[in-house]
């Protein structure tokens, strides 16, 4: 449940209205100290007796001044953003942090990417609205030197990465057997999941239909409003689609061995949309939910 609250932006509108309206980052300037404050919080400085400030355009190059955690499960009000890091940068010109989104390029942000130090620009949305969600950044690393020094620079310019679905080697007769084993096991696994009545609330009302990828097979893993079953089949229109050259990386992930998630962060399963990390979620707390209830009954 959320509580909304409205609120004028007050001292803080011509800041939203520069991002909105001018593709520029202000910040606020004491006419004695110098120092300058971004976002411009500020219109009297607190550290010389109240001096007025005076707003100043500050640069759209920064490093992080710290090392940022990364989301993967957002809630229902951040979903559609999610993964994002949130960190604080310090822009050229300015001499406080101010706190942004952070995204890559290149695919999914995993830790290590960003972190403290590491050098970002500030990338405008092309549909802005007047709030800080109409910026984020990515490391420099990822632009060319006229994408760096180009004030302004939009979504819309960026070189994003399109997901490319991982080639495999020829499956060995033993690679076979243990796909075939593998799959075994985990239709057996789903059958209780839909049998179990924990573990069919983590899926209730969602739907989705998984192609799965292996080195030497491809099955179906089908979400329906609390069932779940695997088959061997191949999907003409998947919702998306997960790649794992060992099936046992799945296998381990719904027999509460290892967390799927954990998988795709360390780039062992590979997914074609970074949106459905809810629906990996959602398979994590299956195995999770079937764990707890065998614990449960074997203590009985």
């Amino acid at each position: 449940m959320y509580t909304f609250y409205e609120r004028s932006m007050g001292e803080f509108s011509p800041f939203f209205l520069a991002i909105r309206d001018e593709k520029k980052i202000l910040g606020c300037k004491c006419t004695k100290c110098g120092i300058v404050r971004v976002p411009p919080m500020l219109t009297h400085c607190p550290d010389c007796d109240f001096a007025p400030t005076q707003p100043v355009e500050v640069g759209q190059v920064g490093r992080m001044n710290t090392t940022p955690p990364i989301t993967y499960f957002a809630t229902s009000l951040f979903l559609h953003i999610a993964p994002y890091g949130r960190g604080r940068v310090i822009l050229e010109g300015a001499d406080t942090a101010m706190s942004v989104n952070l995204y890559t390029t290149t695919g999914i942000l995993v830790p290590g990417l960003i972190k403290k130090g590491t050098e970002v620009k500030v990338i405008f949305k092309g549909e802005r609205v007047g709030e800080i969600t109409d910026i984020f950044c990515v490391p420099t690393s990822e632009l060319t030197p006229d994408q760096i020094t180009k004030k302004g620079l939009e979504e819309s310019e960026l070189n994003w990465a399109t997901p490319k679905e991982p080639v495999f080697p020829k499956a060995s007769e033993e690679d076979i057997a243990i796909y075939k084993q593998s799959l075994k096991e985990m239709q057996a696994l789903a059958a209780e999941m839909s049998k179990s009545k924990r573990a069919r609330k983590a899926i209730e009302g969602w739907k989705r239909d998984i192609a799965v990828k292996t080195k030497a097979g491809e099955f179906a893993m089908c979400i329906n409003d609390g069932d779940f079953s695997i088959e061997e089949r191949r999907l003409g229109s998947p919702d998306f689609v997960m790649a794992c050259e060992d099936p046992k990386t799945l296998l381990d992930g719904l027999s509460y061995k290892g967390a799927i998630t954990d998988s795709v962060i360390m780039k062992k399963l590979w997914i074609s949309k970074n949106m459905e990390f809810n629906t990996i979620f959602k398979l994590d707390r299956l195995a999770r939910f079937l764990a707890r209830e065998k614990k449960e009954a074997a203590k009985q």
